[in-house]
C-alpha cells in the first residue's frame, strides 16, 4: 500500500520479477531508509527485514527521518524527538537476524528556529543513544506545488533564510550531518548553504532531486543540463557528499511502475546511469554512497532488484572504491563505527 504522493507498493507485481542476487557477499550499509505509520501505509522494521534479508548482505542502516510517530504532547518543536524514540524502541525489539538496523538515525529539527533548534538536537541525542547522526529539514520546493508532499511544503528559497542556516549552523556544535533533500533547480541554493557550514557534513538526496514529471516532462534535456550544472558546483565542496539510489519516485518520471513486469536490474542501472555515473565521476567513491530509500521505492522495484542494480552500476570500479560505495562512505560520514 501507499498514499498521497507516492507510488503503491504492490507485492505481487513486484514477485513477478525474481532475480539471482549478484556478489552475495558484499557488505552493505543501506544509506537510506524510512518507517512509516501512517493511515494506509504500515511499514516497520520487520517489514524493512523482510526486504533487507532478501538475499543481499546488508549488515547497517541509516534510518531517515520520515514523520512517523512524534510525540503527540509535546512543544510542537520537539514533537520529533518522538520519532527518534520510536526508532530506537523498534529496533531494539525486533530480530534482526545480523542486521545492524539504524545504526545511525537522521532525525527532523525545525532549523527555522535559529540557535533555538540546539536544545531539540539536544533531546534527539539523548535520545538516540548514541546512535542519532544528523538531521534533515525537508526543503522541497516548486512553483508546482501537486509536485511537493503537502506533509513537508516549505516556502521558496528556505535554504537562504538567515534563521535557517543560523539553524543548520548548529549542527557542527553537536557533531553532526545535515541531509538535503530538494529539486534540482534548488541546487544553487544548497551551495551557498555548505559554502556557509563547512564544518558540518552535507549529504545530497537521491541524486540531487531529479523531477521529470508535470512542467518538466517537457524538458527533459534541460533538466539534467541544469541538475548536472549543480551537482558540478556542489562536487566543489569538500563537506558535500551524495546519495545514490531514490529514482524510483513518481517525480522522477522514469515511469518503471507502468510496466507489465517489474523492471529488471539491467534495466534500472541503464536508466540510472546519467544521473549515477556522473555523481561517482564528480565526487569519487569516497564521497558517493548508495541508498534503497525503501519502502518509498518500493512501488518501482524491489529491494532485491534495487541492489543488483548497484552492482551492476559499479561493476567496472575498483574493489577499493566499491565498497566505499557500498559501505565506507555511509560508515564514515555518519560515524557508524
Amino acid at each position: 500500500m501507499a498514499s498521497g504522493n507516492y507510488l503503491t507498493v504492490r507485492e505481487d507485481w513486484l514477485a513477478l520479477r525474481q532475480e539471482t542476487v549478484i556478489d552475495p557477499e558484499l557488505r552493505i550499509v543501506d544509506a537510506h531508509h524510512h518507517f512509516y505509520d501512517r493511515s494506509g501505509w504500515t511499514y516497520l522494521a520487520d517489514d524493512y527485514l523482510a526486504d533487507a534479508r532478501s538475499g543481499h548482505r546488508v549488515v547497517a542502516t541509516v534510518y531517515m527521518q520520515a514523520q512517523t510517530r512524534y510525540r503527540a504532547d509535546a512543544a510542537e518543536a520537539l514533537r520529533p524527538v518522538g520519532e527518534t524514540e520510536a526508532v530506537i524502541a523498534m529496533t531494539q525489539a525486533s530480530s534482526t537476524g545480523g542486521v545492524m538496523l539504524a545504526k545511525g538515525i537522521v532525525g527532523h529539527a525545525n532549523l527555522r528556529l535559529g540557535a533555538a533548534v540546539s536544545e531539540v538536537l539536544e533531546a534527539h541525542i539523548h535520545a538516540g543513544q548514541g546512535r542519532f547522526k544528523g538531521v534533515r529539514h525537508l526543503s522541497t520546493w516548486d512553483a508546482d506545488a501537486s509536485l511537493v508532499n503537502p506533509l513537508s511544503a516549505v516556502p521558496a528559497g528556505l535554504l537562504l533564510d538567515p534563521m535557517y542556516q543560523q539553524g543548520a549552523a548548529q549542527l557542527a556544535k553537536h557533531q553532526l550531518s545535515y541531509d538535503a533533500w530538494l529539486f534540482f533547480h534548488q541546487l544553487p541554493e544548497l551551495v551557498e548553504l555548505a559554502k556557509s557550514m563547512p564544518d558540518t557534513p552535507v549529504i545530497v538526496n537521491h541524486c540531487g532531486g531529479v523531477v521529470r514529471i508535470g512542467a518538466y516532462s517537457e524538458l527533459r534535456p534541460q533538466v539534467h543540463e541544469t541538475w548536472l550544472k549543480g551537482m558540478r558546483e556542489l562536487a566543489a565542496l569538500p563537506n558535500v557528499y551524495v546519495k545514490l539510489g531514490g529514482l524510483g519516485m513518481r517525480i522522477n518520471g522514469f515511469d518503471f511502475e507502468k510496466g507489465e513486469l517489474p523492471p529488471s536490474s539491467q534495466q534500472l542501472a541503464q536508466t540510472w546511469k546519467p544521473w549515477m555515473e556522473p555523481c561517482i565521476e564528480l565526487f569519487g567513491a569516497d564521497r558517493c554512497m548508495f541508498e534503497s530509500n525503501f519502502p518509498v521505492d518500493k512501488g518501482s522495484y524491489s529491494y532485491a532488484t534495487c541492489w543488483n542494480a548497484f552492482k551492476r552500476l559499479a561493476a567496472h570500479v575498483s574493489a577499493t572504491e566499491r565498497q566505499a560505495l557500498f559501505e565506507g562512505t555511509a560508515s564514515r560520514v555518519y560515524r557508524l563505527n
